[in-house]
């Protein structure tokens, strides 16, 4: 079973998905972030493919992918750092998530061949629109097994939701508003609100909330409407500010107080 799936249907909740980009704050930091995340219990992965245009990314993951390049990070050198790491004991369930230019110039064919062959479960390509995906690229991305989550956001209908709802797989990537990524220190009735309405529609699919988690207030909220949070812009910071992976997350750990 694709250990997304494995991940989500099992009765776990409050689950913890952390995003950072490949390349940052080292070259050679991938791995050893993905041991220490593995080693202090995250539940899920999101390796970001830096892209020198991220538009949805807040400045904080717009520095690190500015970094990540400067590194010499590629999406070629990506997949070569990740071959053997289910070798190498890392069970957790991994998702790159990228912009599309990199991944068509790459090919998509070879994007998924890859992901396969190295272990990745799924993928997130923020602005692939839908129906492009289902008339273009879901036939390959479900040929190497590998589960395409989609992102809704406040802005998204009712009836769009349902249809991504019907078509998605994984899990359903809900953005908590209509802001680029960053951390904040509480969410906003309009938040909430939109949380309790995607709730009270029952969707097929399991959701996680990303997008401002950074700490025990945006953290429980997350959980209180969905299987759990993504944080991103914390962690990445906290990787600029401290180094260590080891270290970085313990503090997020205590930061989130999970």
């Amino acid at each position: 079973m694709n250990r997304i799936d494995q991940l989500f249907s099992s009765p776990k909740r409050d689950l913890l998905s952390v995003y950072f980009c490949a390349g940052h704050p080292a070259l050679d930091s991938t791995v050893p972030t993905l041991e220490s995340l593995q080693a202090h219990g995250a539940d899920l992965v999101e390796i970001g493919i830096p892209f020198s245009d991220p538009m949805a990314d807040g400045p904080v993951i717009q520095s690190a992918s500015t970094k990540a390049l400067r590194n010499g990070m590629t999406l070629r050198l990506l997949f070569r750092q990740l071959e053997g790491v289910r070798e190498r004991g890392i069970t957790l369930p991994l998702l790159l998530m990228g912009y599309l230019n990199p991944i068509l110039q790459y090919g998509f064919e070879n994007f998924c061949r890859d992901c396969r062959k190295c272990g990745i479960d799924g993928m997130i390509i923020p602005d692939l629109p839908f129906r492009e995906y289902e008339e273009s690229f879901r036939s390959t991305a479900e040929a190497h097994d590998l589960r395409a989550v989609m992102l809704i956001t406040p802005e998204t209908s009712e009836e769009r939701v349902r249809q991504i709802d019907r078509s998605a797989s994984g899990f359903l990537y809900m953005v908590s508003s209509a802001a680029t990524t960053g951390a904040q220190k509480e969410f906003g009735e309009a938040s909430l609100d939109y949380f309790r309405r995607i709730e009270a529609m029952k969707l097929r699919n399991p959701r996680l909330i990303g997008f401002g988690i950074s700490n025990k207030a945006t953290f429980s909220a997350a959980c209180a409407y969905a299987r759990g949070g993504i944080v991103g812009s914390r962690f990445v910071s906290l990787l600029d500010e401290m180094g260590n992976p080891d270290r970085v997350v313990e503090r997020l750990l205590e930061d989130l107080k999970r």
